[in-house]
């Protein structure tokens, strides 16, 4: 979600967690970016389990990032909850990721021979790292996105939260949902499906096309359809 302090993401963002709890029940994790300043709660368990509002009062912002996970790459432990939080010189990205790369192997075996330290198992830490990498050398986030596009091999879909954009990206043969919508107010959501924009009272608005990278700032939302 990408708003304007009028709705508190956090809140948003578990409402809408429940409705998309059918899409996994390991673990789950909301991470609320203030101004570029990210902080997060995830863990093991059911949404009802993880979040109690004490949680979710910690937790402010313009926008956010929240997820429901099962385990389809990586195992069943605390550090594969996402989204994942990095901290770079660039500044700090929350990554959601839903699906599977069949080239992750092969990236996170180059990766690791150029001295990277990975914290997971799943492949979504090898794509924020490519995206930080690409992002080193581009002019914006959404470019080293599209560079980040360009190696990766297999099904995702994504939504990502920089210092100041929340952006959204489904994989160039479109195998995993992802859709968008807005409140009243003109907030972006983006979700799995449309019964998380339900959750939070947003319309629904359009899916996101395969190979769609979506961008929403404080200058609105747009669209590169290069892939």
């Amino acid at each position: 979600l990408y708003g304007d302090d009028v709705m508190p993401p956090a809140y948003a963002a578990y409402n809408g967690l429940l409705a998309l709890q059918h899409r996994g029940q390991e673990s789950c994790g909301i991470a609320v970016n203030d101004r570029g300043v990210v902080s997060y709660h995830k863990d093991m368990g059911l949404v009802s389990e993880v979040f109690h509002p004490k949680d979710l009062d910690k937790l402010s912002g313009q926008m956010c990032v929240s997820h429901v996970r099962y385990s389809t790459a990586g195992d069943s432990v605390p550090e594969n909850a996402q989204p994942l939080v990095m901290r770079y010189i660039k500044g700090t990205l929350a990554i959601a990721h839903n699906g599977n790369l069949t080239n992750a192997h092969e990236i996170r075996r180059e990766l690791e021979h150029r001295g990277a330290i990975f914290q997971t198992t799943i492949d979504s830490e090898v794509i924020a790292y490519i995206i930080a990498r690409e992002r080193m050398h581009s002019g914006s986030i959404e470019e080293a996105v599209s560079a980040a596009m360009d190696r990766l091999v297999g099904a995702y879909s994504l939504v990502i939260s920089s210092p100041s954009k929340l952006i959204a990206v489904r994989d160039p043969h479109g195998f995993r949902p992802l859709c968008m919508g807005r409140l009243k107010d003109g907030s972006v959501v983006f979700a799995s499906e449309s019964c998380g924009l339900d959750a939070v009272g947003a319309s629904f608005e359009r899916d996101i096309l395969p190979g769609e990278i979506v961008v929403a700032d404080k200058n609105g939302v747009k669209s590169d359809r290069s892939h």
